[in-house]
């Protein structure tokens, strides 16, 4: 029986091509890594999709294997717009057919306005300047283009009620993210739930999480957390996140209560602008 494995991203590809290419000129990722001055476990890295070489260690690369800059120039495409945890599910998040999204405190970032956003990138680097920020609000909101025609994903929104009541950035900037929100599960681009505080314990409150399933492809997990971020692609801890995502669901309001609720809340916050 074949195994489905989940969609390679670019990194991985990246990895791979150096792996075959490598072989191909008869080098130990031990004799490459002579040549490029880094360690063998760091070609191991590369070619694993875990890691990027930095722009001198791929024009390195190229001159070790003769392949006149084509890793530095594929390397230009793969740097850095994204926190290094989050770039992989980035990148998987781009071919999903269907995302999960449960958020504990913050508003998904597929779903947050610009405004939103600002604030979101204001309170943990407080010393950005101006252009820093646009930059950081423009990357994030593009995420969202995902979310445009006909091959949109199908997304499911599982909020914690905490996620409604955190005026990030002020009453009014509370007020236009939420009733985007509910904008959008009235329109029936996403499909929204609330975990109201009545519930109390659930099975995901210590952690955010997001689900992605993709047509040909063995599905995947990703958690995140203050600094930190991790995909998962081994079945039995999928399965599990699946399973904590199912029974919170199950103890969640209905799409129709639960967009009574967020635009309850983002009445609460307008008025309070006023």
């Amino acid at each position: 029986m074949s195994v489905v494995r989940r969609p390679k991203t670019p990194r991985e590809k990246y990895g791979e091509e150096l792996r075959l290419r490598r072989i191909a000129a008869g080098l130990t990722q031990e004799q490459l890594s002579e040549i490029v001055v880094c360690s063998p476990t760091l070609i191991s890295h590369w070619e694993a999709g875990r890691r990027l070489p930095k722009p001198d260690d791929a024009r390195r690369i190229d001159q070790a294997l003769g392949t006149d800059g084509f890793f530095e120039r594929w390397l230009e495409d793969l740097e850095g717009k994204y926190a290094p945890q989050f770039a992989a599910a980035r990148e998987l998040e781009q071919q999903a057919t269907r995302i999960q999204l449960f958020a504990l405190s913050l508003v998904p970032g597929l779903l947050q306005t610009p405004g939103y956003a600002r604030a979101v990138f204001t309170a943990y680097h407080p010393n950005y300047t101006d252009s820093e920020l646009d930059k950081e609000v423009v990357t994030r909101t593009d995420r969202a283009k995902i979310l445009e025609g006909p091959s949109a994903p199908v997304i499911w929104a599982l909020l914690d009620e905490a996620v409604l009541r955190r005026a990030v950035g002020g009453p009014q900037v509370m007020a236009e993210q939420l009733y985007k929100i509910a904008d959008m599960a009235e329109a029936r681009h996403i499909r929204l739930h609330v975990l109201p505080y009545g519930v109390g314990a659930h099975p995901l409150m210590t952690s955010l999480l997001t689900l992605m399933n993709f047509e040909d492809s063995a599905p995947v997990a990703y958690v995140d957390a203050l600094a930190t971020g991790r995909l998962m692609d081994d079945p039995s801890m999928v399965s599990a996140c699946q399973t904590y995502y199912a029974l919170a669901l199950g103890d969640a309001l209905s799409q129709q209560d639960s967009l009574a609720l967020v635009r309850a809340a983002a009445k609460e916050h307008a008025d309070g602008q006023q």
